[in-house]
């Protein structure tokens, strides 16, 4: 399969046009944001848990990182609830479960192959830091290939962040205007290498995850 493949153009995935998508694992649903590949995938997703549902044990060869959107995730390092930023390592393994139920952003096969740094951050918990008037950050991660964090802006708040290796955004509450379109809850935005982005916070503020840097180290079309 091959979603949004072309990293060299910029995609726009709105939640509420898309539908859930069963897994091959009962109780697991997704909606698909980027796809290379079939189970075994470079992926970007939503993925939500039905209440008692499960993944069999298994390695991430790529790495997993993922934000806990809704609800409770777990396995064996414990649980992660709302707000939880998490980095598998390549060559980490577990179950993963939602005993009560849990919806998750996921991005599959992404790390550097070398990369052994695991992280655990509760965003809501986390020291956040005023970066421009009206906006403030937490930092959740940091190499020589990327930078990850979570914005708050107040209403009306204006800023532009460095797109020039890539950028995605994804819309946790609020809306963001960027250009001609609005973001809007669950929204995921992802432009190329060399792009610009400026955006401005809808009435009700904005509070979002973003990622920087990474596209840099992405091919072009995948075809």
């Amino acid at each position: 399969m091959h979603l949004n493949a072309d990293f060299s153009q910029r995609a726009l995935v709105r939640f509420d046009q898309g539908r859930w998508v069963d897994s091959p694992m009962p109780g697991v649903q997704r909606r698909m944001l980027d796809r290379i590949g079939d189970e075994v995938a470079r992926a970007t997703s939503i993925v939500r848990f039905a209440p008692g549902s499960a993944f069999s044990p298994h390695t991430h060869a790529g790495g997993e990182e993922y934000l806990v959107l809704d609800g409770v995730f777990q396995d064996e390092d414990g649980d992660f609830p709302t707000g939880f930023y998490v980095r598998n390592p390549p060559t980490s393994a577990h179950r993963p479960a939602a005993r009560d139920g849990a919806t998750i952003l996921v991005k599959l096969h992404q790390f550097d192959l070398a990369d052994r740094t695991q992280v655990q951050i509760d965003s809501g918990a986390a020291n956040s830091v005023q970066t421009a008037p009206g906006i403030t950050t937490v930092p959740l991660h940091k190499d020589d290939r990327e930078y990850v964090a979570m914005e708050r802006w107040a209403p009306g708040a204006m800023r532009s962040l460095d797109a020039s290796g890539g950028l995605e955004v994804f819309i946790l509450a609020g809306a963001l205007s960027e250009g001609a379109d609005t973001l809007t809850r669950w929204d995921w935005l992802r432009l190329p290498a060399g792009s610009q982005f400026s955006a401005t916070a809808g009435p009700d503020g904005a509070h979002f995850w973003f990622k920087t840097g990474h596209l840099r180290h992405v091919a072009g079309p995948a075809f």
